[in-house]
Formats: C-alpha cells, sequence, structure tokens
C-alpha cells in the first residue's frame, strides 16, 4: 500500500530536467579540464552527473560542453551508466548562452529546469531534491551556506570601501531550481542585454522574481582550483571513513 501511494506522489510531481553547465575554460586549472580530471579515480563530472542520475526528482539530464568534449563527455555518460542524459550538446560563448541551448534542449514536458555546475561533484543526491521540491513550491530556489570570512568591499587599489555585514550574507551552490519558463526567460534577456550575471538566480532576479535559499552543503565546493581537488579528495576518504 505505501509503494501505491509512493507512485502517486512521484507521478503527479512536476518533471524536472538538469542542466549540467560543463563548458568553462578550467582557465585556473593550468590549462586541465577540470571536469575530465580524476577525483579518488573518478572524473569530476562523472561524481557530479552519478548525483544527478540517484537524485529522485531529476528526470532528465543536458550536459552543455566544449566542441572538442562532446565524444569524451558522450563516452563518459556510457561508462557509468548516466541513463537520464539525454543530450550533450556544444555549449555557448558564455555560462548564460550555454545554459540557455542547454535548457531549450530540455523536455517540453519538464515544468522545471535544475542548472548544476559540472565542477561541483560532491553534490549529494539528497541536496538536489531537496532543493527541487523547495522550487516546486516557489518556482525559484538555491542553496546557499553562511559565510564564515569577514568580507571587504574594496575601492580599486585595494584600498577597503567598507566591511559588510556577513550575518546577512550567502554563498550560493547549485543546483539552481527554476520554473522552466521563467529562466528560458530571463536567460534570453540576460544574453540579448548584456548583462554580467555570475549564476542563474542573478539572471532571475534582474526580472524581478524572489529566489528562495535553503541550505546548502559546506562540502558542496566547486572545483576551480588544483587546491580544490586536493580538498575534494579529503573529503570523499572522510565520507568513506563514516560509513
Amino acid at each position: 500500500m505505501f509503494s501505491f501511494f509512493k507512485k502517486i506522489r512521484e507521478s503527479s510531481r512536476p518533471q524536472c530536467t538538469a542542466l549540467v553547465a560543463a563548458a568553462g575554460s578550467s582557465s585556473r586549472m593550468g590549462g586541465v579540464n577540470k571536469l575530465l580530471e580524476p577525483l579518488d579515480g573518478v572524473p569530476v563530472l562523472a561524481r557530479t552527473l552519478t548525483a544527478l542520475q540517484l537524485a529522485r526528482q531529476v528526470d532528465e539530464i543536458v550536459v552543455a560542453c566544449r566542441e572538442e568534449d562532446l565524444l569524451p563527455i558522450s563516452g563518459l555518460c556510457h561508462t557509468y551508466g548516466i541513463t537520464k542524459c539525454s543530450k550533450v550538446i556544444r555549449g555557448g560563448e558564455s555560462r548564460v548562452h550555454s545554459v540557455l541551448l542547454a535548457a531549450l534542449e530540455a523536455s517540453p514536458e519538464s515544468r522545471l529546469l535544475a542548472v548544476q555546475d559540472g565542477a561541483r561533484p560532491l553534490v549529494t543526491p539528497e541536496l538536489i531534491d531537496r532543493v527541487i521540491s523547495a522550487a516546486v513550491r516557489c518556482g525559484a530556489a538555491a542553496p546557499a551556506v553562511p559565510l564564515k570570512d569577514t568580507v571587504k568591499e574594496v575601492r580599486d587599489g585595494g584600498a577597503v570601501e567598507r566591511t559588510l555585514d556577513r550575518s546577512s550574507l550567502r554563498a550560493v551552490q547549485t543546483p539552481q531550481v527554476f520554473d522552466a519558463q521563467l529562466l528560458k526567460a530571463a536567460l534570453q534577456d540576460a544574453l540579448e542585454q548584456g548583462a554580467a550575471v555570475t549564476d542563474d538566480c542573478a539572471a532571475v532576479e534582474r526580472l524581478g522574481k524572489v529566489v528562495f535559499l535553503v541550505e546548502g552543503d559546506e562540502e558542496n565546493l566547486k572545483i576551480t582550483t588544483p587546491t580544490d581537488l586536493v580538498l575534494a579528495e579529503a573529503i570523499l576518504r572522510a565520507r568513506e571513513e563514516g560509513r
């Protein structure tokens, strides 16, 4: 009986496509593609995609990557059993453009779009599902964590303008999940206006829409430099030891 009602709940929830941003240049990784770098023996992107594969509320995955990575990433999906990946497409000239191209390739039945950084391999299926559930209720949601360091606003030359109150500041992570039509409209507008947005929440905020933040995960770090790979491996070892 329990499984019967569980199937009813799952069939009534909105379909969600995960859009994986994987077309970056990895400029701070010394010329190597960070997404294909091994992390405890498994490519960074494979770990990210596996979390999406295991997330119960993700129905489909579309990956936007560099043209030279189309075949390697398609092969990676096959090797690691990422059966939810319907398409691996060529990304655009910017992150906004890449995510928009991926959004346009999502299933028409998907009412929600979850944008995930390919370089966040420690994201968990539980966090992904939690953010999607929040977006079902409010239309735009993202995970975030409080800042630990004091943050300074500076002028040109490095002079401190002011110290910000970190109690009201949050570091936003991915996945960032939105109503599908809202996200596509926001990305299209940002692209047309040449707006300098650094994440998809900012694109949606430009349209005057409110994004709600849910509790993120401090381990959900983004691989940007070689040091991040070292830290990620340490976190993976700690997770294994804690099982």
